[in-house]
């Protein structure tokens, strides 16, 4: 009842575009690991980038709940597709929240249309669920900063334009001494590590950067310094959405896969849909697929109606990257030894899930945070 006909008519053109670009090489991106920009401008054409920009700052001006549909119907062609719609929401969500009327002006259209690439650069060798160990520094130049430091596993860092980097401004001020800062990664003294080859979503690029003495202006800092570390945690609650989505839309592929596979697999003279073992593994995956789909729906539906959503999030992200590893696990249990080979889609929908456990904060973290937030406002709805 709280999908739109808006809602619908942008879900359905995602699974349209999702089914007849994404999916029909979905394996042969995974299997060489390649940056697909031809997909990307094609999705930026259609307005699938920057889903939440506001129309006046030349976005589409949609809802969370939208940008959640948006990731499922992707993410059910290929995670890896999703992964970079999450990536440039979370980035223009931070320009249209933060950023100066002169930022936007410079960058956020082109990151719309898929001429500037980004990276979220945050993690670092000891600096991953705990942001207080983030090392790279920022120091005043003049008017400019001078930028040192290194980060690793950072999407995109192999092929970005642009990264938005989270530094420390203070060393004496824990989480305050913290800003972000807006990085050419074509400058001089910013370099590329080899990329990363993943077990799963691997036509999203990963590696590392490094910053050796960067000379940034001082227009390159976002937002007012030492809010790095609330500017970061201003969007994570769309990401855990995002993720979720994504979780859902990978789970969603894998039922798909299993319940076509059950009708057309027989064994003893029948198809393995008529034998109740494998009926009841459809079963499971399918319920628990809409479960995380209405978490992470309610979610979305929390954050766009200004309510304190953060429990509701982390729930979402953490029930539904759960589910997304167990039940390819079950798809992958229905076409039994050939879901174990290569080029069969729900061997590469089993690895591409387990990341959902462990990005936009752990699992573990999540249900810290589930918890946190019961015993200190109550368990009420």
């Amino acid at each position: 009842m709280y999908i739109t006909e808006t809602h619908a008519q942008v879900r359905d053109m995602t699974r349209h575009f999702a089914d007849s670009v994404i999916r029909p090489v979905a394996e042969e991106l995974d299997r060489e690991e390649r940056f697909p920009a031809e997909i990307y401008a094609q999705m930026a054409e259609l307005g699938l980038f920057g889903i939440s920009v506001p129309e006046e700052m030349g976005g589409p001006g949609f809802d969370t709940l939208t940008y959640a549909l948006v990731m499922e119907e992707l993410s059910r062609g290929y995670a890896s597709i999703a992964d970079q719609c999450g990536l440039v929401e979370l980035i223009s969500t931070l320009l249209c929240r933060h950023g100066t009327a002169a930022q936007r002006d410079r960058y956020l259209g082109d990151i719309l249309a898929a001429k500037t690439r980004v990276a979220y650069c945050i993690t670092e060798p000891e600096a991953g669920t705990d942001v207080s160990g983030i090392r790279t520094e920022a120091v005043r130049d003049g008017d400019g900063w001078v930028l040192n430091g290194g980060k690793i596993w950072i999407h995109n860092a192999p092929v970005a334009d642009l990264g938005f980097v989270l530094a420390r401004t203070d060393k004496a001020a824990g989480h305050r001494g913290m800003s972000i800062f807006i990085v050419d990664f074509h400058a001089a003294g910013v370099t590329r590590g080899v990329k990363e080859h993943k077990m799963g979503q691997r036509a999203s690029q990963v590696g590392p950067v490094t910053f050796d003495d960067v000379r940034l202006p001082a227009d390159a800092l976002l937002g007012a310094e030492g809010r790095g570390f609330h500017i970061m945690m201003s969007v994570l609650d769309k990401g855990r959405v995002g993720i979720g989505a994504l979780a859902v839309g990978i789970a969603q592929a894998g039922l798909e896969a299993a319940v076509d596979y059950a009708r057309q697999r027989k064994q003893f003279g029948k198809a393995i849909s008529d034998f109740q073992g494998v009926q009841w593994l459809l079963a499971d995956i399918a319920k628990d697929v809409e479960a995380a789909r209405l978490l992470v729906h309610q979610a979305a539906s929390k954050i766009d109606s200004g309510a304190d959503a953060t429990r509701y999030c982390s729930m979402a992200k953490c029930f539904a990257g759960d589910t997304a590893v167990a039940r390819t696990a079950d798809a992958v249990q229905v076409f039994g030894g050939s879901g174990y080979i290569r080029g069969f889609e729900v061997e590469r929908l089993y690895r591409d899930a387990k990341i959902c456990q462990i990005y936009e904060g752990t699992n573990q973290i999540q249900r810290m945070i589930i918890a946190r937030e019961l015993l200190t406002k109550g368990a009420a709805a």
